[in-house]
């Protein structure tokens, strides 16, 4: 099917800083291609001062999709048109539509990661589940695996911030949560009781690929380990854990997975998943990808 970029096409995009990792652009102009679809998905680097002007250029330039990352999910929300009960209970957006000039927000974070879990056989139903971080990925993690949850526990630099959002979660969905500081004495505790460890911070990431973000002596066994960064595909927090047995997950299902319900979102049309998982991992230097 003949692709060309037209006085005609569309466009897509992600905002956040830095974008320089990402593999959104990727994953949408593969099925854009593969569908014949009038779209091009671009990534631009929207320094916080500078994103409230962003927002206003999206309606200015009709931009008709955008996808929201580190450090906006939260911070764009006053400047939105409409958000939808999910993204508002989640305090945090990452899927923006254009509608005729009307901006309208969810968060396909929550569900891309429930399902990537679900699909990778981890049971969450009365499990005791550490997330590490408590920014606009936590969030979402959170108010979507805490229904389900035993014992929801936040574990964060900033004490805080951890504290804030347990209480938050407990106010909203009446579920048992805790938040702690995540010091080394901690974050031991935590880990030695938990079922499935969650990293939603940026540690570990591109291209500060050796760092990790708890001390591998204390992964054990019988943890399910997801880290919901995807570049590299397999973090040395997931290294690490598979060493130990650790069943684990990478940040690629969830990536793909809420990619393409925003997508769906968007354009109305479900993309090839697998064409969207295969062509970052062929990219990203893998010819394989286990289905």
């Amino acid at each position: 099917m003949k692709y060309h970029i037209s006085a005609k096409t569309k466009l897509l995009c992600l905002i956040g800083h830095p974008v320089e990792h990402s593999m959104s652009p990727i994953m949408h102009n593969a099925v854009l291609k593969q569908m014949g679809m009038d779209f091009v998905y671009v990534a631009f680097s929207v320094i916080s001062k500078s994103l409230k002007k962003a927002v206003k250029g999206i309606k200015a330039l009709n931009i008709k999709g955008v996808n929201v990352t580190i450090p906006h999910k939260q911070n764009i929300i006053p400047y939105l048109d409409y958000i939808d009960p999910l993204a508002k209970n989640i305090g945090a957006v990452n899927t923006i539509k254009n509608e005729d000039g009307t901006l309208k927000a969810t968060n396909t974070d929550a569900r891309g990661a429930k399902d990537a879990l679900l699909n990778a056989g981890c049971k969450i139903s009365g499990k005791n589940i550490v997330i590490l971080g408590a920014g606009g990925a936590a969030r979402a993690l959170c108010f979507t695996l805490g229904e389900d949850a035993e014992l929801l526990t936040i574990a964060n630099r900033t004490e805080h911030k951890a504290k804030e959002l347990a209480e938050e979660i407990r106010k909203k969905l009446d579920v048992k949560v805790e938040g702690y500081s995540n010091n080394p004495r901690i974050i031991n505790n935590l880990v030695k009781k938990a079922d499935i460890l969650i990293n939603s911070t940026p540690v570990g990431m591109f291209p500060d690929i050796n760092q990790i973000p708890i001390p591998e002596s204390i992964i054990h066994s019988d943890l399910f380990v997801f880290d919901i960064i995807y570049n590299p595909i397999k973090t040395l927090l997931i290294n690490k854990a598979e060493k130990v047995g650790c069943n684990t997950l990478g940040g690629l299902d969830m990536l793909v997975n809420q990619g393409a319900l925003a997508f769906e979102w968007w354009t109305g049309k479900k993309p090839d998943t697998t064409i969207m998982k295969n062509k970052i991992i062929e990219y990203m230097g893998h010819d394989h990808v286990r289905q």
